[in-house]
């Protein structure tokens, strides 16, 4: 059935639209500010943090960035008014990162200072490998300015440790931690399950003995077994650091994290560019499109 469903999610652009909004709406929480302060509001009632992504990525014209950036303005202001305990994450390529990382810059820099104003924090999402140096540098010239800035490291790239240990030694050390998404080269990542396993637990050792705040992104029951047993052994306090998930992705976790007294905070992406982010989240994991074919039959059988 795994071969099949992943041969389903080669198909998925055929799939009418609306068969993969209802699929997909498990993992966004709508298209519009509205929809996503209603989701927050929700996880906020039950103890749980969240973390904002207006959907979009990789933009080709100025105006779009300059367009995404007055969003993101005006998002942080919604958190501010509405009260709701969450920050927002942000793909420089939204803000311009491949048209000129200067212009990139001066779009997030304006962000971060309305977010330090409203005494919120900026998490700078980590994209494929084209754009790391690139990212890494606006944060390193974002933080001689902001304090309330972190990044995200992939564990899969090879390059991770020394990152993370560059940006400890420079006291930069706020970190999301995830294994990674995109598609690389084994010369540059890590490519088996085991190896990438030990690399996420390896670095996130290496970041909680350095002091950094770290958001331990992941749905791998191994590494939430790994990194708890790191954070018990080391006696760190629950502010000092965070489990973090994505919408709509193993719910039956949440349970278990905070029963076990971890702080959590949700991925809750909107926007109008659901669809592209939906695909991706079939093709990391071919199950969920069985359920689109299991639909389609039963339309076709009902009509």
């Amino acid at each position: 059935m795994n071969v099949l469903n992943k041969l389903i999610v080669a198909a998925l652009p055929a799939v009418p639209k609306p068969v993969v909004r209802h699929f997909a709406n498990r993992y966004i929480a709508g298209e519009s500010v509205e929809d996503a302060s209603r989701v927050v509001r929700e996880f906020n009632a039950q103890n749980i943090l969240a973390t904002l992504d207006v959907l979009g990525e990789d933009l080709h014209h100025r105006e779009e960035a300059t367009a995404f950036t007055n969003s993101i303005l005006e998002l942080f202001r919604t958190i501010a008014q509405q009260r709701l305990q969450s920050n927002v994450s942000i793909k420089l390529t939204q803000l311009g990162l491949k048209l000129d990382r200067s212009f990139c810059l001066e779009n997030m820099r304006s962000i971060a200072r309305l977010a330090q104003e409203l005494n919120n924090f900026i998490r700078i999402d980590m994209e494929d490998s084209s754009c790391t140096d690139d990212t890494l540098w606006v944060y390193r010239e974002l933080r001689k300015e902001f304090n309330n800035l972190g990044i995200v490291l992939q564990a899969y790239l090879r390059r991770t440790m020394s990152d993370a240990q560059s940006l400890m030694k420079d006291g930069l050390g706020n970190f999301r931690l995830c294994k990674g998404i995109y598609i690389e080269p084994e010369s540059i990542a890590f490519k088996g399950h085991d190896e990438i396993n030990k690399n996420f637990l390896d670095v996130l050792s290496a970041m909680l003995q350095g002091q950094a705040y770290v958001g331990i992104a992941t749905h791998d029951h191994e590494l939430i077994d790994g990194s708890s047993a790191l954070v018990k052994q080391m006696n760190l306090q629950a502010s000092l650091y965070e489990f973090q998930m994505l919408l709509g992705v193993r719910p039956e976790l949440r349970t278990r994290i905070l029963r076990d007294g971890h702080r959590l905070r949700i991925y809750v992406p909107f926007g109008k560019q659901w669809y592209q982010y939906s695909i991706r989240r079939f093709k990391e994991n071919p199950r969920i499109a069985g359920y689109v074919l299991r639909s389609l039959f039963t339309r076709s059988q009902l009509n």
